[in-house]
């Protein structure tokens, strides 16, 4: 799924569906990065509750926005944040 674009305009009604499909991505691109533990952060997010996910949300975002070598996991990471009140 390509959301190159997005950030002209960020989705904010992102359901929990959409949210825990981007966070797939997110671990996806983490492991092909090479970033396991980071990865593993959302190892299981499928089956997260919404506080856990919210959490990891967060932390993630602010270990990774010093790290510009990731622009695409940081985009994703600040698009699902604004829009975890739809959790």
């Amino acid at each position: 799924m390509s959301h190159e674009n997005e950030t002209l305009r960020w989705p904010t009604n992102l359901d929990h569906a959409a949210i825990v499909a981007r966070l797939v991505e997110v671990r996806a691109m983490a492991a092909e990065a090479g970033m396991a533990d980071f990865a593993a952060r959302f190892a299981d997010v499928e089956n997260m509750t919404s506080s856990h996910i919210g959490a990891s949300v967060v932390a993630a975002l602010t270990w990774i926005q010093d790290k510009p070598e990731y622009p695409a996991i940081t985009t994703q990471l600040a698009m699902v944040a604004m829009n975890l009140k739809n959790l």
